[in-house]
């Protein structure tokens, strides 16, 4: 295969198709890898919820951004920011667990940020408000005890 040739999905978009590891980092072609998740999954508010905890309860963090990500770019607009932060979360725990402790600061206090405005609403039942102030705590801790 030419390797200067870009992976391509079934619609002609760059699609990188290495395996890839629990954190989302790409393995050499041929490697066992994580299953990836499906993109463009439309899922209820709910399942939403209920899939990205699982992937976060088995360390895979990247991987529950993923699923956060299809609920931002498939949901009503009034609940974009909602969605987005919360897939911030997840790739600042993503870029935390993978040693980019300045990074994934920054993604944490920016998802934390974005969920400012759903604090009084707990919708679908989130503590957002919990969920903020966990993570500004966690992007504030000195970069050596930062892991996800």
């Amino acid at each position: 295969m030419d390797e200067t040739r870009r992976d391509r999905d079934a619609e002609g978009r760059a699609r990188n198709a290495r395996p890839r590891d629990g954190l989302g980092r790409p393995l050499p072609r041929g490697a066992a890898g994580v299953e990836r998740q499906p993109e463009g999954v439309v899922r209820t508010p709910e399942e939403t919820v209920r899939e990205a905890q699982r992937l976060l309860d088995a360390g895979m963090p990247f991987h529950a951004h993923e699923v956060f990500e299809d609920a931002w770019k498939s949901g009503p607009g009034a609940e974009r920011e909602l969605w987005r932060g919360l897939a911030q979360l997840a790739v600042g725990l993503t870029h935390a667990a993978r040693g980019n402790a300045t990074g994934g600061a920054r993604l944490l206090r920016r998802g934390a940020a974005a969920l400012a405005p759903f604090v009084p609403d707990h919708p679908y039942g989130l503590d957002v408000g919990g969920l903020a102030g966990w993570a500004g705590e966690l992007a504030g801790r000195p970069a050596r005890r930062r892991r996800a």
